[in-house]
């Protein structure tokens, strides 16, 4: 299993870096924050199944609601002429790292 989902990482990752895609400035803060939702979806997940407990019902979910929310807030934010795409960020941020915290001390107690 380990295997395979590394094998697919390293794919995913060739492809991405091959294809020469180009953002407008406009559009980089909604990528930062669908990447940061991303990636926080993802050490969410491996959490959960490190601690016996994940859904892939609440795993789609949580990416797509945490998405379209932080989307919305920059939207918004961007309306008023407000950086509120900050907060998604900082935010995002802090769960990624508090994730990765618990995912280190789970590996480290096991290893």
């Amino acid at each position: 299993m380990w295997i395979l989902t590394l094998f697919c990482l390293i794919i995913g990752l060739f492809i991405g870096f091959q294809l020469p895609i180009l953002l407008p400035v406009a559009m980089v803060k909604y990528m930062s924050i669908g990447v940061l939702a991303a990636l926080d979806s993802v050490f969410g997940g491996i959490r959960a199944y490190m601690e016996d407990s994940f859904d892939n019902t609440i795993f789609i979910s949580g990416f797509i609601v945490n998405s379209l929310l932080a989307a919305g807030f920059a939207y918004l934010g961007d309306r008023l002429g407000l950086e509120l795409y900050l907060a998604a960020v900082v935010v995002f941020g802090v769960r990624l790292f508090q994730n990765l915290g618990i995912i280190r001390r789970y590996l480290l107690k096991k290893y």
